[in-house]
């Protein structure tokens, strides 16, 4: 299945993406996707419901906002330096151990909303990645069994001001969080609509010219290393939404770098997850 979530932001609804490509209205169902509806089975309870209902639950208009397709994660988690392409091009040694921080969840928007770029912000950059989205409580988790914990993975483009990030202080958490700064989405795709999660490309352009072009074939720490190893350290909810890392051809990387400004276009996408678009806006006070 390939779940979506539409409406308006902090009034979606429960959606979901068919194969012929039209978009179903799920509030008849009755559960948004929350920790709880991930908690209690909601992902087979959601399969029988469409079996039932494909036929009769009303279409989603085209034009209709789509949100991000997990609602309120109690946490999102990113690895930093992940792919070998991307440390090289940020001037990093390759890490022993994965690099952890995290986004702050007031900074997820839904796949095609504005980038607000912040205030006093000059060095807003783009990275493209692929998310991973935890169906079940994981705590203490090993390598083997770590997919079985798995919901489903989503596009992610963790947005990063640079100036932030490095430059005062080393606390990355604070270029990582700047609201909108995590457009989630179009859709959460069950482990069964990924053919092989080890060769999946990505890619990100800027004004239609391509930045990004990379393959998850080459993270440097696997998927299922990756939520055993946090597992070690965290307990894992469901719903927490993993970032796993971006492949070069970021901002930072270029000579000279190249940063985003109000009026550009990104454009990204990840085989079998779909694509998403946003149009960097200066930031205004409410």
């Amino acid at each position: 299945m390939k779940l979506i979530r539409f409406g308006q932001p902090g009034s979606e609804k429960p959606g979901l993406l068919l194969a012929d490509g039209s978009r179903l209205d799920a509030s008849a169902f009755g559960e948004d996707y929350t920790e709880s509806f991930f908690q209690n089975n909601g992902l087979a309870r959601l399969a029988t419901w469409l079996a039932q209902n494909q036929d009769t639950a009303p279409r989603i208009p085209g034009d209709v906002r789509l949100g991000p397709p997990v609602a309120r994660p109690g946490k999102i988690i990113c690895i930093g330096l992940n792919y070998s392409d991307h440390a090289a091009e940020s001037n990093m040694a390759l890490p022993a151990e994965p690099i952890i921080f995290f986004k702050a969840t007031s900074s997820l928007v839904g796949p095609n909303d504005d980038l607000v770029i912040p205030k006093n912000s000059e060095k807003t950059d783009w990275e493209v990645e692929l998310a991973v989205i935890i169906g079940q409580k994981a705590s203490y988790v090993s390598e083997d069994e770590a997919l079985q914990y798995v919901a489903g993975y989503a596009l992610h483009n963790d947005y990063s001001e640079r100036a932030f990030q490095l430059e005062r202080g080393g606390q990355w958490v604070k270029g990582k969080s700047c609201d909108t700064f995590a457009p989630l989405g179009p859709v959460l795709a069950t482990p069964d609509e990924i053919a092989d999660l080890n060769n999946l490309r990505l890619w990100l352009k800027v004004n239609g010219e391509t930045k990004q072009d990379g393959n998850s074939g080459n993270l440097i720490f696997k998927i299922p290393f990756i939520i055993s190893y946090l597992s070690q350290f965290m307990t894992l909810l469901p719903g927490d939404v993993i970032s796993t890392g971006t492949p070069a051809g970021v901002g930072l990387g270029f000579k000279p770098p190249q940063y985003l400004k109000p009026g550009d276009v990104i454009e990204l996408g990840i085989d079998g997850l779909g694509e998403s678009r946003q149009e960097a806006k200066a930031y205004q006070p409410a």
